[in-house]
């Protein structure tokens, strides 16, 4: 079988992932509609895992005891080649652990598994970070799934819309340079419905760090409506090209970006998960098609 990419199926739901950053690059319902974004030239990815950072770190540096690291944006994983440890008809898990390239970025031992199972009319994918050396373990993980927007040809970008579990009243998170600012801005959810247009993201990702829910809907009459849930993430991001682009991404994510007057210790920084050693952390990512 080839080895960079493989496609597992039940019939409902066919997806297909590379080895290359472990990353889905294509997700299809029964009627094989393709919903995921293929990757054209306003962003060339379709759905990066981010690790060990997400987001940027002041300076695109890492600062451990007294030392400086060069990372960045979202992390390495996602430009790593995974190794695939199984693929079976309607599953495949793929892993990646440190080594001497690795620790000149991020000075640290660690595996991360990375499995897909399509599951009724849903894409189950779950993440599970190992602290495999002997000291603390810090580490951010997110997810950076990027959805055809219009989801439908001939379905206007304005008639979409996120519909979230719970109400969303809580205030959002903005980027200044790609790093955290300070004040919050008031959300644009009405109650749990967030309608969607392109300038939502005339000042970059929204930033979702007081989010009540844990799944939502991404729908447009006339469409494939979208279910997406998550588990162990505690933020959330929704980005498109300021400039206008035919994805919208939906990002589960546990850690953000640098404030952008945190220039301290990477362990130190917001958000950042410690994993004790021998520990493991696990999330999980559900992707469906309603019926």
């Amino acid at each position: 079988m080839p080895d960079d990419h493989f496609t597992i199926s039940n019939g409902r739901v066919m997806a297909t992932i590379k080895a290359d950053g472990a990353e889905l690059c294509s997700l299809k319902n029964a009627d094989g509609h393709e919903v995921l974004w293929q990757a054209g030239p306003e962003w060339p990815r379709h759905a990066p895992i981010l690790f060990p950072i997400v987001g940027r770190l002041k300076g695109d540096v890492l600062k451990h005891r007294g030392k400086t690291y060069p990372m960045t944006q979202h992390g390495f994983a996602r430009d790593q080649r995974f190794a695939w440890t199984a693929r079976e008809k309607t599953l495949c898990t793929l892993s990646l652990s440190d080594s001497p390239e690795s620790r000149a970025k991020y000075p640290f031992a660690f595996r991360l598994d990375v499995s897909y199972v399509v599951d009724g009319d849903e894409l189950v994918i779950g993440y599970a970070i190992t602290n495999t050396g002997d000291d603390m373990l810090p580490a951010s993980i997110g997810a950076h799934p990027a959805f055809q927007w219009p989801l439908k040809d001939g379905v206007a970008k304005e008639a979409h819309s996120i519909v979230f579990e719970k109400p969303e009243p809580a205030p959002i998170r903005r980027l200044d340079g790609g790093l955290l600012l300070q004040e919050p801005e008031a959300t644009a959810v009405q109650g749990e419905r967030l309608a969607l247009s392109e300038g939502l993201f005339a000042r970059d990702a929204m930033i979702f760090d007081q989010i009540a829910s844990h799944s939502l809907r991404y729908q447009a009459p006339g469409a494939p409506t979208i279910t997406f849930a998550w588990d162990g993430f505690p933020q959330l991001g929704i980005w498109s090209k300021p400039s206008g682009a035919a994805f919208l991404c939906i990002e589960p994510w546990h850690g953000y970006a640098s404030p952008v007057d945190f220039d301290g210790e990477f362990s130190d920084k917001p958000g950042v998960m410690h994993i004790a050693a021998g520990e493991t952390r696990s999330f999980t990512q559900r992707i469906g098609f309603a019926q």
